[in-house]
């Protein structure tokens, strides 16, 4: 639908609020269920179907167009992806699928990280670092796709920090100096990872590719990203730590 369609048929459901115009809005914005049922599904697609996500996240769409407020001057699209990742979690959360176990292998996987970095002085290998955990390099990638899930736990309360810097031009002096040290440490941890796993990490979270679109640029399978992304963030938070910066992914 054109812009000029679509603004049209926004004043018209400001004044009236009709079923018709409202289904006609959900189907204009639906696509936005889609992009972010997608970039969720790099934690969840071995837990839960897409059209699941799909699902949660068309409520989110419905209650966004119920409560928006255009006089707020902020974007509908916006507001909109916002409810809907807020409203695919808010399901996952009902489901309470991150047992204490699993919230400790993660940080057991990322204290081996921290300790093998420190001794190596590089970025360790993944050989080593199954040996290190007494295990085999697929039951270290079979860990991989289990902690998975449990980086969602992160992205519940919090934004990549990063994400928050296109608003530079709001805010106040200091914060946005504190902002360009986190962009300043994050490029720096970001490129001390391996090279795939840089890509990934690039991909996902600062051009806002789905899952299988990163798969169809690397030419390997989804499992294959949802791996190297696990990967990826836990050697990110353990270097992070090191200038005592929490990293929400």
């Amino acid at each position: 639908m054109e812009e000029k369609n679509i603004e049209v048929l926004w004043k018209k459901y400001e004044k009236s609020r009709t079923q018709e115009i409202k289904q006609a809005l959900i189907e204009h914005y639906v696509y936005l269920v889609k992009l972010v049922a997608g970039r969720l599904s790099i934690y969840l697609n071995h837990y839960v179907d897409l059209d699941d996500l799909l699902s949660y996240g068309v409520i989110g769409l419905i209650d966004a167009l119920d409560k928006f407020d255009s006089a707020k001057n902020v974007k509908f699209e916006t507001y909109a992806s916002l409810r809907i990742r807020g409203a695919i979690l808010d399901e996952i959360r009902k489901l309470d699928w991150v047992p204490r176990s699993l919230r400790k292998k993660q940080k057991d996987l990322n204290k081996v990280y921290f300790e093998l970095e420190n001794k190596l002085g590089r970025t360790p290998t993944d050989d080593e670092i199954a040996n290190t955990l007494q295990m085999t390099k697929e039951d270290y990638y079979g860990l991989l796709q289990d902690t998975n899930i449990a980086n969602l736990v992160f992205i519940e309360d919090y934004e990549l920090q990063a994400s928050s810097v296109k608003d530079e031009k709001n805010d106040m002096p200091d914060e946005y100096m504190e902002k360009q040290e986190i962009m300043l440490k994050l490029k720096e941890a970001l490129d001390e990872l391996p090279e795939r796993e840089k890509r990934v990490i690039t991909f996902y979270y600062f051009e806002e590719l789905t899952l299988k679109e990163i798969s169809n640029i690397l030419e390997v399978s989804e499992s294959r990203v949802s791996q190297l992304h696990t990967k990826g963030v836990s050697r990110l938070k353990v270097k992070l730590a090191k200038y005592h910066l929490a990293l929400p992914l």
